[in-house]
């Protein structure tokens, strides 16, 4: 079992309330392969909301909301459900601050992206498990 970022699997919780559906990904969930999950959503934050990035190691919505709580709770959730499911594999959503793999937008809102991890991905790569990001499927 994988985990998989829920708005590639067409559900609609990305920050502007629509999803990133990636039919791979729609078919391993249809088929028991693999578990939707949205750290947003498990941290608490509503769909849709402000956008958020990483600045200084904290997660910052545009409107200068600091939701690093949030951003971490709903990492955490994340690993619990690995760790329930003994999954060693996670694909999630690229250029995300919470799902990012590899690249991340820069914390400034000028779509400009930097290398980095997003904070779902750095704990469960602290965790051992391997993440993929979805430019790579």
């Amino acid at each position: 079992m994988i985990i998989v970022s829920a708005c590639l699997a067409g559900i609609n919780c990305n920050y502007e309330g629509g999803n990133k559906g990636n039919s791979k990904i729609v078919e391993m969930v249809n088929k028991g392969q693999a578990i939707p999950v949205c750290p947003e959503q498990l941290g608490g934050l509503i769909t849709p909301r402000c956008p958020a990035e990483i600045k200084n190691g904290r997660l910052i919505t545009k409107n200068n909301v600091d939701v690093t709580a949030e951003f971490q709770k709903g990492a955490e959730e994340v690993l619990n459900i690995c760790k329930k499911y003994n999954c060693k594999k996670a694909i999630l959503k690229s250029k995300s601050p919470s799902c990012g793999c590899g690249a991340i937008f820069n914390g400034e809102f000028t779509g400009t992206l930097i290398k980095g991890d997003g904070i779902t991905t750095r704990l469960l790569k602290e965790n051992h498990i391997e993440v993929i990001s979805s430019d790579d499927i």
